[in-house]
């Protein structure tokens, strides 16, 4: 099932700047597995070194922050858009 995922402007740069892709999977781990599978660049701005996503990485389906859902196991529909929010204060920076 695709699902639509909507790309903040500063990591549209990894996606050849698209605003919206249609990804595949039935959870957020697998969409976002398959986002860094078609563009690796953006793994390392979504995940650490121990390969959980950054703190600063905000992730919405429709407009419910996974955190408050099933985080990354949290199952979407087709009819589902998923929100990349990275946070930028305090300096932090997806660059």
């Amino acid at each position: 099932m695709t699902v639509k995922v909507l790309i903040p402007g500063p990591l549209r740069r990894y996606t050849a700047n698209l605003e919206s892709l249609e990804l595949e999977g039935s959870s957020i781990s697998e969409i976002l597995a398959d986002l860094t599978g078609r563009y690796g660049d953006l793994k390392k701005h979504l995940y650490n070194e121990d390969g959980k996503l950054r703190n600063f990485v905000n992730v919405y389906v429709n407009d419910e922050d996974i955190r408050d859902l099933n985080q990354q196991e949290t199952s979407v529909q087709a009819s589902d858009v998923i929100s990349i929010v990275p946070s930028i204060a305090g300096g932090s920076s997806c660059a």
